[in-house]
């Protein structure tokens, strides 16, 4: 059989299919072209048997990008490897570790007639027992991620609905246990919950539950769901990591309302309340207006003529408007040269995409010419498969929503008004100091930590080393003198900007080594990089350093800043391959950003 990745990898996802072959698709995946992985070193500590759920997590990190080495616990070890510790976890040193356990592993569950003041004591002592575990997992290392499982319901409870009203049901003492490690998780950095809780429900627990498959190889769950396992957990990695899509680009006719707009007008599409099939179309408006709440860009690519299309944002009913698209592409151009096109106009990869389109012909056409791009299997008679290919497939699932990502869309708008506003300046000089800009740019602060470490993950095309930090780790080199940081926030006439640079420098000696220095594109050449420059100079100048070494590591996406250090002065002293080192005299240094006002930051 012809493995085809490209079609394993498309939601939704053939689960016999990634068991049967999971050793040949790891080979193929490992055999193709591909720019680069990022390596991460992940402990798996198990309360169950977890090695196949290892082995297809494995795939889905492969295929996003991301290169796993395991340590694996022996079985249900999990509280001994936290809390006692080992020489070869030592060794291994994780930066990611996920605590697999589940409801077999409850080590005094309620009985039948136990007290409300028992149940409670039970309840503290299991929940005193995960803290030990995951405070010292924490205390020994500390710039690890957790990942922790929450509980999962059983399935035979033997007081039916009961079970969820006495104090001694088991449903109520998962239900209470698993909110107190979500109050845990909200309060506590590097510290993220898998829902296993969740995704048994969404699955079906007499799906999920296969006593057999426990009591022969001690699986906590089927055989059958753990693809499912693997990828819920593969969603939480690749999102702390910065590899979620970050735009949804749609069509129009039979995807955001029934029926042809150029066919049927504006009062005959099917959207709003009137029939089954409106309220469908109304719901996944709905969810995609949720979606952009949150971050996620909108794009519209559409076979139709532009003023015709835009009707159907007229309608009444429309949940959605023409100006909650950042590119609107409605013209009869084949639809991958129109996703090219809105991706250049975003400035973003077009690896960043999801395409959601009834048609199978165009989705075919889209992942046979740019398979990059997120195209999954849709049913244009179940307008909720819609919804359920992009949760399911998990490429926009957020780890953390920060108020830069609720701004998102704000942000690739106002840039729109700067384009056009560029387009109509007789030079770039001014059209930069038509923008108003103002930066703030300081040393790290711990409002800011989230960001700084979610931007080290994410930004990939204005990253000259490509480094990726975590928040302990951006939080360590905060408070460590040997160090320089700065972020950078860039404001204008049309808007806020947020932070959009980050530079982290280590004084070894007279010199600062540029660990990372990265930028958004969003802002690229508008004198932000100048401006970091000149604030890194001055700061590392004052601190005794009499030069600046840069570092360039080439990578697929970061060919844009190759030439940087030598734009802006640097002498290049190494050159390893495409790898390059620089260096700068700060004896004399000449401030090069002319365009932005520096901001005071208060303490």
């Amino acid at each position: 059989m012809q493995l085809d990745l490209h079609k394993i990898f498309t939601y939704p996802y053939d689960n016999d299919l990634l068991m049967r072959k999971q050793k040949s698709i790891r080979r193929k995946l490992l055999a193709r072209e591909h720019g680069e992985y990022i390596d991460k070193r992940i402990a798996i500590l198990c309360g169950s048997t977890t090695d196949d759920i290892k082995n297809i997590l494995e795939l889905f990190l492969l295929d996003a990008g991301i290169r796993p080495q395991f340590y694996q616990s022996e079985y249900n070890k999990y509280y001994e490897d936290a809390v006692f510790g080992n020489s070869e976890l030592d060794e291994f040193q994780p930066e990611i570790i996920v605590v697999f356990t589940s409801v077999v592993n409850i080590l005094d569950a309620p009985t039948l007639g136990d007290s409300s003041n028992v149940v409670r004591d039970k309840h503290d002592a299991e929940m005193r027992r995960f803290m030990q575990i995951w405070e010292k997992l924490a205390a020994r290392y500390p710039s690890a991620i957790i990942i922790q499982n929450n509980i999962e319901l059983s399935y035979e409870t033997g007081l039916g609905n009961l079970d969820a009203v006495e104090p001694y049901g088991m449903t109520q003492f998962i239900e209470h246990l698993n909110q107190r490690f979500a109050d845990y998780a909200a309060t506590h950095d590097n510290f993220y919950l898998h829902d296993l809780h969740g995704l048994a429900a969404r699955i079906g627990l007499s799906k999920w539950h296969d006593r057999f498959q426990y009591y022969a190889y001690k699986l906590a769950m089927s055989y059958d769901v753990i693809p499912d396992v693997s990828l819920s957990l593969a969603k939480i990695i690749k999102g702390i990591l910065g590899k979620n899509k970050k735009c949804l680009v749609l069509d129009l006719d039979n995807t955001l309302w029934g029926g042809i707009i150029g066919d049927d007008g504006m009062e005959n599409i099917e959207i709003g309340h009137e029939t089954p099939t409106a309220e469908a179309y109304t719901a996944f408006q709905q969810y995609v207006s949720g979606l952009k709440a949150r971050g996620i860009i909108l794009a519209v690519c559409s076979k139709n003529e532009e003023n015709v299309a835009k009707m159907g944002f007229d309608h009444p009913d429309s949940v959605l408007h023409v100006d909650d698209f950042v590119s609107f592409r409605a013209n009869w151009e084949p639809k991958n040269r129109n996703i090219k096109a809105i991706a250049e106009e975003i400035n973003i990869g077009t690896d960043s995409l999801v395409f959601i389109d009834d048609n199978p012909a165009e989705r075919q056409i889209v992942r046979d010419t740019m398979p990059e791009v997120a195209v999954p299997e849709v049913d244009p008679v179940d307008v909720f498969s819609y919804i359920r290919a992009i949760e399911g497939g998990g490429y926009f699932e957020p780890v953390t929503i920060s108020e830069d990502d609720r701004k998102r869309n704000a942000s690739y708008m106002e840039n729109k008004q700067r384009r056009e506003l560029a387009g109509a300046m007789t030079s770039y000089d001014d059209f930069l100091q038509s923008l108003q800009m103002e930066a703030e740019i300081a040393p790290f602060r711990p409002l800011y930590f989230d960001r700084i470490a979610q931007l080290t993950n994410k930004s990939n095309q204005f990253n000259l080393t490509t480094r990726r930090y975590t928040r302990a780790d951006i939080e360590q080199m905060a408070g460590d003198p040997r160090y320089i940081t700065l972020y950078g926030r860039l404001t204008d006439k049309f808007g806020d900007n947020g932070l959009v640079s980050v530079v982290i420098g280590e004084k070894l000696g007279d010199a600062l080594h540029i660990l990372l220095w990265l930028m958004s594109c969003r802002v690229l050449k508008r004198g932000m990089e100048q401006m970091m420059l000149d604030v890194l100079a001055e700061r590392a100048a004052a601190d005794g350093c009499k030069e600046l070494i840069g570092y360039y590591y080439k990578t697929v996406k970061n060919k844009m800043v190759a030439d940087l250090y030598a734009v802006f002065g640097f002498e290049q002293t190494a050159q390893d391959g495409d790898d390059t080192i620089w260096r700068l005299n700060l004896a004399g240094y000449q401030k090069q950003g002319h365009f932005i006002s520096l901001q005071e930051v208060s303490a």
